[in-house]
């Protein structure tokens, strides 16, 4: 589809712009500026791949091809369709408001800081273009590496903790992803995702592998129970990194499903559905009665990131439901179309929310409720952009935040209403603790001396938030674009559905 290998530059350039800042950025300002410009060439460059993709032919585009490890028969795959096209832009554009919302909150070693952030975004980007399993898994596994360095260097008080564990569980995870893939290696000759997919297994090699993927995936997004490891990474990790974990590296998860377990499973993927279902009803229910007891807003808000994934998770095992009971193809599309839609629109709320909480952290230092209140009394820009984005996260028609939650509950109604009544019901907790949490820190009377003397936003962050509720607003007056995108490529993937043998 290209003539000249994008996905690579696309991969390679913050990748080697990360040595360049090591090099180069031995003075703060210039290892900033040096990023930024580096941030913005790869978002720049990923244009032409939303502009070049040819939504109406779907599959594979701008595809990529060389030998890598001739004996295994491993090669340098790359590939996209619309849905890994929409997930490499979030990253793009993400990734550079990060950079310019860390430029005043990161003032030690800024240059590996600055790094660390440029080869994490290289990386997230090769995971959602690799067509070659090892290569998906290499860079699935080394992603963790510069996350850990930015919890565990620019971290709070208990970052040695928080990046330990967060470590060893989506380390463990992965462990169990490797054993499959190995099996089919073993099966197929070739590490190639489509061969992968037409390996032709049978009811008990599709169970194990689907459990084992299962395993790896389901920490990543993350579900319950297995969704510990979060709340701490987000409170110890630096404004930046919570913004790039919450709105990229979540979305792994989703898409290993996607990449992964429908396609090489599509038989036990339908089979145990009910197993995935459950769990994130439990998810949605569970976790936001958790966060309606957090003291910290960083908290509570990595625990409403918990609960709006499991939307992702519901929509896409839904569908899977909606194919095997009902051959109802139309409402298959329809809920895993909406939890693509899910992961985009989260991406931006949760990045956003996390931006407000980091903004409101440079000032006083504390991200905890009780020392806020009133803070719309002394900063009414930035208490107009929390409630936007406080309303989103609700799910308020007209915000992103809507539009994927109730594509997928529509089509929870279609397979069980019970199920779907589930669902909604978490909006209306949603909504609780969201509310709550805007009604103590951004309305009432100023009780904390610090906080009368706040200044409201400056231009960096009028950029930052501004930019997040541009996103917001669009995807949600006007999803079309997005879901035009995704099309036919979730209808690729519902069609290979209903040729499964269940």
């Amino acid at each position: 589809m290209a003539d000249w290998p994008l996905l690579s530059v696309l991969i390679w350039l913050p990748l080697l712009g990360a040595v360049a800042v090591l090099a180069l950025g031995r003075n703060p300002g210039t290892a900033r500026w040096l990023t930024l410009g580096i941030a913005i060439a790869t978002f720049v460059a990923s244009i032409p791949l939303y502009t070049g993709y040819d939504a109406a032919a779907g599959g594979m585009q701008f595809i990529e091809s060389h030998a890598w490890i001739d004996a295994l028969k491993v090669y340098y795959g790359l590939g996209v369709d619309g849905i890994a096209v929409a997930l490499i832009v979030l990253t793009t554009f993400t990734s550079v408001l990060v950079i310019i919302g860390s430029w005043g909150s990161i003032d030690e070693r800024v240059s590996q800081y600055m790094a660390a952030m440029l080869a994490l975004v290289g990386m997230l980007i090769g995971v959602f273009a690799a067509t070659d399993a090892l290569l998906f898994y290499v860079f699935f596994e080394a992603m963790l590496i510069p996350m850990f360095i930015i919890i565990g260097i620019w971290g709070g008080p208990r970052r040695v903790y928080a990046t330990l564990k967060f470590f060893i569980y989506t380390f463990l995870g992965s462990i169990f992803m490797l054993v499959g893939l190995i099996y089919l290696h073993m099966k197929t000759g070739e590490f190639s995702l489509a061969a992968f997919a037409s390996a032709g297994l049978n009811s008990t090699e599709q169970a194990w592998l689907f459990f084992a993927f299962l395993v790896a995936f389901a920490i990543k997004v993350p579900m319950w129970p297995v969704h510990t490891w979060l709340p701490d990474a987000h409170v110890e990790a630096p404004t930046g990194g919570s913004v790039i974990l919450a709105a990229i590296m979540l979305k792994v998860g989703g898409y290993g499903f996607i990449r992964f377990s429908l396609p090489i499973t599509p038989d036990a993927s339908q089979e145990y559905a009910w197993v995935v279902i459950a769990m994130s009803l439990v998810a949605v229910v569970y976790i936001g009665y958790v966060a309606l007891v957090q003291d910290d807003m960083k908290k509570l808000i990595a625990y409403s990131s918990i609960a709006h994934m499991a939307f992702v998770t519901l929509g896409i095992f839904i569908a899977l439901a909606l194919v095997r009971d009902h051959q109802n193809p139309d409402a298959a599309r329809l809920g895993l179309q909406g939890a693509m839609v899910q992961m985009i629109s989260h991406g931006f709320v949760s990045g956003a929310m996390f931006s407000c909480i980091g903004v409101l952290y440079d000032r006083l230092h504390t991200r905890m409720i009780r020392d806020y209140g009133g803070v719309a009394n002394v900063m009414p820009w930035y208490a107009a952009f929390f409630v936007l984005f406080a309303m989103a996260n609700c799910g308020l028609p007209g915000t992103s935040g809507f539009v994927g939650e109730f594509m997928v509950i529509l089509a929870a109604f279609q397979d069980n209403f019970w199920i779907a009544a589930v669902a909604a019901f978490t909006l209306i907790i949603g909504a609780a603790y969201t509310l709550w949490l805007v009604k103590r820190v951004i309305f009432g009377e100023i009780t904390n001396p610090k906080v009368a003397e706040l200044t409201d936003l400056n231009a960096r962050e009028w950029i930052v938030l501004g930019a997040f509720a541009a996103a917001v607003l669009l995807v949600g007056i006007y999803p079309k674009p997005l879901t035009d995108l995704m099309e036919t490529s979730v209808q690729q993937i519902v069609g290979r559905l209903l040729l499964a043998k269940v």
